[in-house]
């Protein structure tokens, strides 16, 4: 009897009524946040998610208009961090927001004029062929930059329905018996990998930052989630099973892809760099994280009661809707600069360079170890990925095995880790991960992904 009480009086005190108005606070923002993100939409045969539709439907009507449109930000970026690092204008301190916009370290300013050069170069086609050419920057200019501009402009402003308003605490606390054992991450990192696998991997990393940033994560869970669960959207990996002729196969494609980024997931967290990561939270804010659920209390109403308690900490709306654009603006004059430079030195290298190819030689008796064939030609497959997620499918769509082709494609999308977005938002954030780490986290991911996805083709589909 005497152990029971205890769980009794913690019963009752969990028993807190809430509101109808409450509830409602959670539940409302919270469903359209699930219908926004997180639901599959099937739109003129393109499996998509309502996010989606509103990106495309805006890239769709001002297409046109886009490349001039950023390349102006790209300049006012680059021209204002110029002005406050080497004057002194008493608006831009008095604003935090515009100090942490555009007071800037040597480094960063030199990738955003870097940035506005190129966009300017590719824009005007001058200067020269090899910056802005349609391999290289126009790539980057004309056919990643446009779909970034428009899908951080709405998950920037939609975000908060996720973040600020109980899902995460409710579906964390539900799904933390599965994530904590198998991942060794918080039960909110689910809703990251959905994101990514409804959405767009970009977003979900987004969604990483923001969350560590406010103290959900860890060091070591934020770069594990990151870096692991930032899966490539079903929309962009049936371009991919397009673009190399195996969309015919692709429900065994993406079920590949899936094996393989789960195994990945469960492996790469146990091994260095990410094992030695500090399980410390940012410490401007400290932990903020709860999803332990009490002893006598179903995971069900405990998650329901924090999701609850996190909507009604919103008092006003104006001050969501004001974090959003801010956030808009940060990822347009701060991200995309970097994506614009880094991006098309890159695909430049990739492209004009044979580095990629010399760095693959370790790669080819690898290949043939597992009967892969045409080694030789797909071995630049399994590197370029690290400069853009869609190069391994431009380098294998002329490869003539459907096998090796199906293997490529399984692998460009398993390797996660790729400069022209993810890296870049990943070394801009406040996420404690280096360039080097970042591409020995892409390397572990090949070589564990590699004989996975080579055994699939060979046991089951060929």
């Amino acid at each position: 009897m005497g152990i029971e009480k205890p769980q009794q009086v913690k019963e009752v005190t969990d028993k807190k009524e809430f509101t109808a108005k409450q509830y409602m606070g959670f539940l409302l923002p919270s469903l359209i946040g699930v219908l926004l993100f997180l639901v599959p939409i099937s739109v003129n045969g393109k499996v998509t998610i309502g996010l989606g539709v509103l990106a495309d439907g805006l890239q769709g009507a001002i297409a046109d208009y886009i490349p001039l449109f950023m390349t102006i930000v790209l300049c006012i970026s680059a021209v204002g961090s110029l002005i406050v690092k080497f004057t002194t204008i008493e608006a831009v301190k008095k604003s935090t927001f515009l100090t942490s916009l555009f007071d800037i370290t040597l480094f960063w300013l030199l990738l955003r004029c870097i940035g506005a050069l190129f966009a300017i170069i590719t824009l005007n086609q001058i200067g020269p062929e090899f910056i802005w050419s349609s391999a290289t920057g126009g790539v980057v200019l004309y056919d990643l930059i446009p779909v970034l501009m428009v899908w951080f402009l709405f998950a920037c402003l939609f975000m908060p329905l996720l973040l600020q308003f109980g899902l995460m605490d409710f579906i964390g606390t539900l799904v933390r018996k599965v994530m904590v054992p198998l991942f060794k991450l918080p039960g909110r990192s689910s809703i990251d990998a959905l994101v990514s696998w409804m959405g767009s991997g970009t977003v979900g990393v987004l969604l990483t930052t923001q969350q560590y940033e406010a103290g959900y994560y860890t060091k070591r869970e934020a770069s594990v989630v990151a870096t692991n669960f930032s899966i490539a959207s079903i929309a962009f990996s049936l371009i991919i099973a397009r673009f190399l002729n195996i969309d015919h196969m692709f429900i065994q494609f993406y079920f590949s892809v899936i094996v393989t980024g789960v195994i990945a997931a469960i492996i790469c967290p146990r091994i260095p760099p990410l094992s030695l990561k500090k399980n410390t939270y940012y410490e401007p804010v400290g932990k903020q994280i709860d999803e332990v659920v009490p002893e006598g209390v179903s995971s069900f109403r405990w998650g329901v009661k924090k999701a609850v308690e996190k909507a009604d900490q919103v008092k006003s709306y104006s001050s969501v809707i004001k974090s959003g654009v801010q956030n808009v603006i940060d990822i347009w004059f701060a991200l995309i600069p970097l994506v614009m430079a880094l991006g098309t030195v890159a695909l430049v290298i990739a492209e004009f360079t044979p580095i990629f190819n010399i760095l693959s030689y370790p790669f080819v008796p690898f290949l043939q170890l597992l009967q892969i064939p045409e080694a030789q030609a797909a071995a630049p497959a399994m590197l370029v990925g690290f400069a853009d997620m869609f190069l391994p499918a431009v380098v294998g769509s002329g490869i003539e095995s459907e096998l090796t082709r199906f293997v490529i494609g399984v692998m460009s999308l398993s390797q996660l880790i790729y400069m022209s977005e993810i890296g870049i938002l990943l070394i801009k954030s406040k996420i404690p991960v280096s360039f080097v780490e970042l591409f020995i986290i892409f390397l572990q991911r090949t070589i564990i992904t590699l004989p996975i996805a080579a055994l699939m083709a060979h046991l089951l589909f060929f």
